[in-house]
């Protein structure tokens, strides 16, 4: 939707206005057309070469004059916002509207810009907004020629333009039609008058890859006095930037100061030429330069297609906001010229995005200018590289902005350290009888279960699935496991051989993506063969996740008074019964009538009672 908005595609109408006071005409772009019988001025850009005729000679001359140049040396955001104050000159001189005649002032406004359809736009107050809050800045008169057909509208009664859809009104011939008949109608009328056209026009500019700076892709292109512009032949490709040059402060290209870079020989003719000595801006290099990845020993060509076809598209580029529009946007370019040329297999470079958030500090962003930034050497010397990583992915969802806590960096240190002692004390609890290998006892049951649960969840949550990574919860869903394996210890002496390793074996391999210098270093010091990041990650046991029986919370009138364990293929009948013969709820029920028995099956049964 960025880059829709940024190329800024639209669908109008050009048409001319006559300027009789220096005999020209003045081309004016529109996307409804429809609403021209309600023209009650028209607006040039400060820049449009009509405005130095047009205020010549005026009284106010030096006035307008001055205002143009502040109108130019200010941003086309600062001018265009939404918010920005609407700010306009009269240059004293009318235009000609060519359906109907009217003669209607021209002005000189902020909000047009010279690049942007022909740099003139007509004034319809009563059916743009913009307009509307310009003519009542400068007093100028407003034309309702568009009727809601379910309402009526009045000029004298609106507070606001009427942009919607509906039927013409004075307007001429074209009175009656709707809107969208009208545009078509109207466009027609223009061009068999000669008087306009319709057209699409783009927001978007032409991209400047040329720039005066040493940094960047040398353009390959000879100058020959004789036969002209020549492309450099492909076997003398690359063109690498020469060492011997001088840095003049912009003043003239770097290149062009080293004399054996400039001077060469013409490829078609053999004489004397000289080089282009402009190199390319970086983003057309950083648009396509993931690609030589697969094939970066290449010294024939930037990339075998072959080995382009089996690895491209890119399945997750991660970026800031900022990328979203111009970076991707010429990525996604090169990348139809590419499968174009044959080069790559597919049409898009990248398949999803995530955009990160922001680290802040107090509140405020991190930056060198605020002093704010704290060191990741300093991290890593105080508590870890794996302190710092798992507290990064924890703290927050990747694509919300972090707020950096000291606390939180310790808390996740704490949180590691836990895990070391774990893992030493399984090792240490394992039962060494193998040949002892019996049923699983219940605490074993329910210790796999949340192994289980938490491999899911993890699995889950790093796969970002829709194009979402929740870290975080990841993260949260390991520390479940933790606590269930420090619980287990808490009980019991020993463990089955069989379960220990599994679950000390399973906690390293989901820990492994946040923190891989620790799990690493446990695998081995547990004794486990291999490296960690070459295992493949754990399946799910369906079987462990099955539960005989379930507690659950029992409430009176909204009010929990016990918890009862009841099996998991208990009917509501037999649920209702069990909780009935409790000792405690047989108390809170004492003279008192069960109205209702509401189950909530494996989560909370409530009694209505009076």
């Amino acid at each position: 939707t960025m880059q829709k908005n940024w190329i800024g595609r639209s669908e109008g109408t050009e048409l001319s206005f006559d300027v009789p006071s220096i005999h020209k005409r003045v081309q004016l772009f529109t996307t409804r057309v429809d609403t021209v019988f309600g023209v009650s001025y028209i607006v040039l850009a400060p820049e449009h070469p009509y405005v130095a005729e047009l205020i010549k000679d005026k009284e106010n001359e030096a006035e307008l004059q001055a205002f143009i140049t502040r109108m130019k040396n200010m941003s086309d955001i600062e001018r265009t916002a939404n918010d920005a104050k609407k700010e306009g000159m009269f240059t004293g001189a009318y235009a000609v509207n060519p359906l109907n005649g009217a003669q209607v002032p021209i002005w000189i406004a902020n909000y047009v810009l010279a690049d942007y359809g022909t740099g003139a736009v007509m004034g319809v107050p009563a059916h743009d907004q913009r307009d509307w809050d310009f003519a009542h800045e400068f007093n100028l008169p407003v034309h309702l020629v568009i009727q809601n057909k379910t309402h009526t509208l009045s000029v004298e009664t609106m507070t606001e333009a009427y942009h919607e859809s509906g039927t013409l009104v004075n307007s001429g011939d074209f009175d009656g039609l709707t809107d969208a008949e009208a545009r078509k109608a109207v466009t027609q009328w223009l061009q068999e008058k000669k008087l306009g056209k319709g057209t699409v026009n783009y927001k978007l500019r032409d991209w400047l890859i040329s720039r005066q700076r040493y940094w960047g892709a040398p353009i390959p292109i000879i100058y020959c006095p004789q036969c002209g512009e020549q492309l450099v032949p492909e076997e003398q490709l690359p063109v690498t930037l020469p060492t011997d040059v001088t840095f003049t402060a912009g003043a003239v290209s770097p290149l062009a100061t080293s004399r054996e870079f400039v001077h060469c020989t013409c490829p078609k003719c053999g004489g004397p030429a000289t080089r282009e000595t402009d190199t390319m801006d970086t983003f057309v290099c950083s648009s396509w330069y993931y690609l030589r990845y697969t094939d970066a020993r290449n010294t024939a060509q930037a990339w075998n297609p072959e080995y382009a076809k089996k690895w491209l598209g890119v399945d997750q580029y991660i970026g800031g906001i900022e990328h979203a529009i111009l970076h991707l946007m010429y990525s996604r370019f090169c990348m139809k010229v590419f499968h174009d040329a044959g080069l790559v297999a597919v049409k898009e470079p990248f398949e999803r995005l995530l955009t990160q958030g922001m680290v802040l500090m107090d509140g405020s962003k991190m930056s060198k200018s605020k002093g704010n930034v704290v060191s990741p050497e300093d991290i890593i010397a105080k508590y870890g590289a794996d302190t710092g990583r798992l507290f990064i992915l924890f703290a927050a969802p990747p694509e919300r902005d972090l707020e950096w806590s000291e606390q939180g960096v310790e808390g996740s240190y704490r949180f590691l350290h836990r895990v070391w002692r774990i893992v030493e004390l399984y090792m240490d609890m394992l039962d060494t009888d193998e040949t002892a290998k019996r049923p699983y006892t219940e605490a074993e049951k329910a210790l796999r279960r949340q192994e289980f649960l938490s491999i899911a969840k993890v699995g889950e949550d790093i796969q970002g699935r829709d194009g979402k990574y929740s870290f975080n919860t990841a993260v949260s869903s390991i520390m479940e496991y933790v606590n269930a394996l420090y619980a287990y210890a808490g009980k019991e002496k020993t463990i089955q051989k069989e379960v220990g390793v599994e679950a000390i074996q399973n906690l390293l391999k989901i820990l492994a993506p946040f923190t891989p210098h620790i799990a690493e270093e446990l695998w081995h010091q547990a004794g486990f063969s291999g490296s960690i990041h070459g295992q493949s990650w754990p399946e799910v046991e369906a079987e462990a996740l099955k539960v005989a029986a379930i507690e659950m919370p029992v409430q009176i009138n909204g009010k929990v008074r016990e918890h009862i364990t009841v099996p998991t293929d208990c009917t509501a009948e037999d649920i209702k019964a069990s909780v009935l013969q409790q000792p405690r709820i047989q108390e809170w029920l004492k003279d008192k009538t069960v109205v209702k028995c509401i189950i909530v099956p494996k989560k909370i049964i409530n009694l209505v009672v009076k």
